[in-house]
């Protein structure tokens, strides 16, 4: 096979998008833009993956990480001037370049395959990705002949009236023969409206030295949305989620209401698996089978066991098992291990806690920096009093122990294997097991108080 290269163009400041965060950092589905363009083309046995940096480079370099090679863009003065700085790195190599941008998310893989085969199989030395628009404006032009060869490419500024009423556009993506490529790059000139070098200048030069230029057109134009603001982000964003969501519904996943349903590109899902409206999946996540998740629920970077259920809550960064009822309305903070057949209720939270096998905690209680064993009863209003105003304390409370309801255990404490905590306690010491602690003042009762 032909060896394959890829020049991903991501220098542009991104002023329209009026953010002081790099534009192809802008994430569509919780993924940077600039991310959704690598992990596609990296898919396809490209050999070397170059980004073209300018802006933000050392925060897009920390995004890709080190499988991808970085040139750096100082001035922006067009496509082609930043193609160009990859030439240490291309330049005379034998091999097909694939140019693409980096604010273009919803590219896939498969399209720039198909455009690889195409480019192959009609022995081109250029082939441009193309797509079909009813609202061309702002877009370069692809000019055929009357036999429908590719004869140039007119960018929108420079169109003529006649020009700008074609409705096949340049999507900014191409392939080249990669030693022409850089060859033609030489003899681009700025002589234009904006004064920048441009990339499609490369095809007109290849088509005066007899070359062969293809184009491969693209049955979906939503693949080739470049993002530049706001509008065209959450554009995007929309056309990411439905793709997203349709793919777990084909795998098996039953989603109610998929405008109302938000899943990151980082997601897995298993089948059976019930997704409820206003739910938002995010980070990496994992939702076994035959789950119920939401309404009205959040989950970031979680591992969800089987047949578990989370009802109006929020988990985060968290472990979860199996067989486990979540809310509603309780909240699963970082660093917390809920084991199976656990029962979390409503207004619960839970910080940094592990919670035993079949334990409880039903009711409207706080539970942080604590080890809770197996089958331990949590009554409603329990407190683990984790914090002194400087320092965090462990509670542990051993298997089979039982905490009436509005109890403060202050940490550090131990509560024993079957011990019990009776209601309204205060348990500032140790709680041998099986012992019955009461923490709280003798009632009184003043006979005849109100007379007096």
């Amino acid at each position: 096979m032909t060896t394959r290269y890829a020049v991903i163009l991501a220098a542009g400041q991104g002023t329209r998008m009026k953010s002081k965060l790099y534009k192809v950092l802008h994430p569509v589905c919780g993924k940077p833009m600039v991310q959704h363009v690598v992990d596609q083309v990296a898919k396809l046995q490209v050999s070397q993956i170059i980004a073209v940096i300018g802006f933000g480079s050392e925060m897009v370099k920390a995004q890709l990480g080190s499988d991808v090679h970085y040139v750096n863009q100082e001035e922006q003065l067009g496509t082609a001037h930043a193609v160009i700085q990859a030439k240490d790195l291309l330049s005379g190599k034998e091999g097909v370049t694939l140019v693409a941008c980096g604010d273009t998310p919803l590219i896939t893989s498969e399209t720039i395959e198909a455009l690889f085969l195409h480019h192959e199989k009609s022995n081109a030395k250029a082939t441009i990705l193309t797509a079909k628009t009813d609202k061309p404006d702002g877009y370069g032009r692809v000019i055929r002949n009357q036999s429908g060869v590719v004869e140039k490419i007119v960018e929108h500024k420079d169109a003529t009236e006649a020009e700008r009423k074609i409705t096949e556009i340049n999507t900014g993506t191409y392939l080249f023969d990669n030693a022409l490529l850089f060859e033609a790059l030489n003899q681009v000139s700025n002589e234009n409206v904006q004064g920048e070098y441009y990339l499609p200048d490369v095809i007109e030069i290849l088509k005066k030295k007899g070359e062969v230029v293809t184009a491969y057109q693209t049955e979906d134009f939503n693949e080739t949305i470049g993002v530049n603001d706001r509008v065209a982000l959450s554009e995007a964003e929309a056309i990411m989620r439905k793709r997203i969501n349709e793919f777990h519904m084909r795998n098996g996943v039953t989603i109610i209401d998929p405008l109302n349903t938000y899943i990151e590109a980082s997601v897995t899902i298993k089948e059976d698996t019930v997704i409820l409206p206003g739910s938002t999946l995010a980070g990496m996540t994992t939702i076994e089978s035959n789950c119920i998740i939401g309404p009205n629920t959040e989950i970031n970077n979680c591992l969800v066991g089987d047949n578990t259920a989370i009802k109006q809550s929020v988990a985060s960064d968290s472990r979860i098992g199996s067989h486990v009822n979540i809310g509603p309305f309780a909240h699963i903070r970082p660093a917390s291990v809920i084991d199976d057949e656990v029962k979390i209720g409503n207004f619960v939270e839970i910080k940094k806690a592990e919670m035993g096998k079949g334990s409880k905690a039903s009711h409207l209680s706080y539970i942080g920096d604590a080890k809770v064993g197996s089958d331990v009863n949590i009554g409603c209003g329990t407190i683990t009093v984790n914090y002194d105003g400087e320092n965090k304390f462990l509670t542990t409370i051993e298997d089979g122990a039982f905490i009436g309801c509005n109890s403060n255990l202050i940490a550090p404490v131990h509560i024993g294997k079957g011990a019990y905590v009776a209601a309204g306690s205060t348990i500032t010491d140790d709680v041998p097991s099986d012992a019955l602690s009461i923490a709280r003042a003798r009632q009184i009762n003043k006979e005849n108080y109100k007379r007096k």
